[in-house]
């Protein structure tokens, strides 16, 4: 039996709303900062997620099992929580499901979808990649570990291929292309990305740079016509044929196509398309 002197219960304090009182201050003075997980450095926040994903098996599933409804966790759940949890929630699943996205790349085709380089980075921020690639990759891995769940619940599941055929046959190949165009066109001065603060970049990837091409591009820059924000372009892809869309607030049309081989890599396919969009404006 427990004996309560009523003198000795002290009620709880009242709710306050966070932000409206200053926090007590620590012994001798000093202030106190409270912090969230919103507000803890990303490399920190990076590493509570991580230490979401179990190390032991479960009851009735393996650790596989239980990581990949992590996985899924954090895809349909953490990661909109706010903009921190969102970037270290997306640079965990990139990085978890690059090798089997780059493991469905079809020949020729080359893929670049999650570049290190912060040159790709958008005025937006980490958020949003202007690698344009980088949405595909996305897109598989909502897809990827839906069907890796179901195959978990049931054995009766089968993954459907056909889910995955038009993100490799058609968006990935379009969007590594428009990616190209879009380093090959700085690099020439026919497009520009606009950057925070309204100014302009029309200088390519250092990846692409040499000398030479840094002050013919300034060259043209100097003399030829201006170039093009590449937000207004877009790629329009077959097997056979490829074409460059310009899109204004009035209409979409194509403003140029080049013939493209089966087997043509789409380096050598990006380089048609700027040479002759390099033309295109000339005659504009």
């Amino acid at each position: 039996m427990v004996v309560l002197d009523e003198k000795c219960m002290i009620p709880p304090p009242p709710y306050v709303a966070a932000g409206s009182v200053a926090p007590p201050p620590f012994p001798g003075g000093r202030s106190r900062h409270w912090q969230s997980l919103a507000t803890l450095p990303s490399h920190l926040l990076l590493k509570v997620v991580y230490m979401t994903f179990p190390l032991t098996p479960g009851i009735d599933e393996s650790r596989i099992q239980r990581q990949r409804k992590t996985l899924y966790w954090l895809s349909h759940q953490l990661r909109w929580v706010n903009r921190s949890f969102y970037i270290a929630c997306m640079h965990v699943l990139r990085s978890t499901y690059l090798p089997a996205y780059e493991s469905l790349i079809r020949a020729p085709y080359s893929s670049d979808p999650f570049p290190l380089s912060s040159s790709t980075s958008s005025p937006a921020g980490p958020v949003e990649a202007i690698q344009r690639e980088t949405q595909v990759l996305d897109l598989f891995i909502a897809l990827k570990v839906r069907e890796d769940m179901m195959m978990d619940d049931t054995e009766l599941h089968l993954e459907r291929e056909e889910s995955f055929k038009d993100l490799f046959d058609l968006m990935q190949p379009r969007s590594r292309l428009e990616d190209l165009v879009r380093n090959y066109g700085l690099r020439e001065g026919v497009v520009h990305t606009t950057l925070s603060g309204g100014s302009s970049s029309v200088a390519s990837n250092s990846s692409l740079h040499s000398n030479t091409g840094s002050s013919n591009s300034a060259k043209y820059r100097t003399t030829g016509p201006a170039p093009l924000p590449f937000s207004t372009l877009s790629v329009s892809f077959s097997p056979r044929k490829v074409g460059l869309v310009l899109t204004s607030p009035s209409r979409k049309r194509t403003i140029l196509d080049v013939v493209r081989a089966r087997d043509e890599a789409l380096e050598v396919t990006a380089k048609k398309l700027v040479k002759q969009l390099k033309v295109w404006l000339s005659d504009v």
